[in-house]
């Protein structure tokens, strides 16, 4: 579909290694060190910052952005204004305000990630984010600094993770999900849409609401205040 070449107007470093069969589409920016497989296709605007690797078969949709030093396996797909390696959110606050952080930590994605428009994948303050193979990132999701995510979880459009949250393998997060930093949500769990969660999940557990709870317990909690006025009435009848 894309025919092999670079286009007159992207900008290569002459240290750059570019693989066979690639396709480098209108200003397209690739830097210093980078390097980048086999049948890839980088589409008008994607940039790569310098140090970063890339895999085989690498599909970039226009404005994508890879910054400084990120690892990037085979068969990634990153789909428009996708963000991955920006600064993670660390400042610390001192008398004259905040000061910030190096955020000096890659982030490291494993081979058949897709990560889709407009989602932010923040690089690391030390160590590294890691997204594992066959995990799926949906549109506008924000992954923190020093998260790892498991091998073929799923995060759901505006998913949150703070810092340093670890997400097992084949997770489900569904819309609008928030996790609290410095947790750690087992394999196979499930979170329901806008569910709060402020403590660990336990592996296969299935959990709604906020602070999330047991789905079933959930469900008759909601149902409960939902009869809420009905019993009211009773009671002022009654008095």
């Amino acid at each position: 579909m894309y025919a092999e070449g670079v286009h007159a107007t992207a900008v290569v470093h002459s240290t750059a290694t570019i693989g066979e069969r690639a396709h480098l589409g209108a200003y397209v920016v690739v830097g210093e060190n980078c390097v980048v497989g086999d049948d890839a296709v980088l589409l008008p605007h994607v940039v790569l910052y310098p140090g970063v690797k890339v895999g085989q078969r690498f599909f970039a949709h226009a404005h994508a952005v890879v910054r400084e030093g990120c690892l990037l396996g085979d068969d990634v797909v990153l789909q428009n204004g996708a963000i991955i390696g920006g600064d993670g959110f660390g400042f610390a606050k001192t008398a004259e305000g905040w000061r910030k952080i190096l955020q000096s930590g890659p982030t490291v994605l494993e081979d058949r990630v897709e990560v889709q428009s407009n989602a932010c994948i923040d690089r690391a303050s030390i160590g590294e984010t890691r997204i594992k193979a066959g995990a799926k990132v949906d549109n506008l999701v924000q992954v923190g600094h020093g998260s790892t995510v498991g091998e073929n979880t799923l995060l759901c459009s505006q998913v949150g993770l703070a810092g340093s949250t670890v997400v097992g393998r084949n997770v489900i997060l569904a819309g609008q999900v928030g996790v609290a930093g410095h947790l750690t949500i087992g394999d196979g769990a499930v979170a329901t849409a806008q569910s709060g969660i402020p403590n660990d999940v336990a592996p296969g557990a299935v959990v709604s609401g906020y602070p999330a709870m047991d789905n079933r317990t959930w469900l008759r909690t909601v149902a409960a205040v939902n009869r809420l006025p009905e019993l009211l009435r009773k009671l002022k009848s009654q008095g």
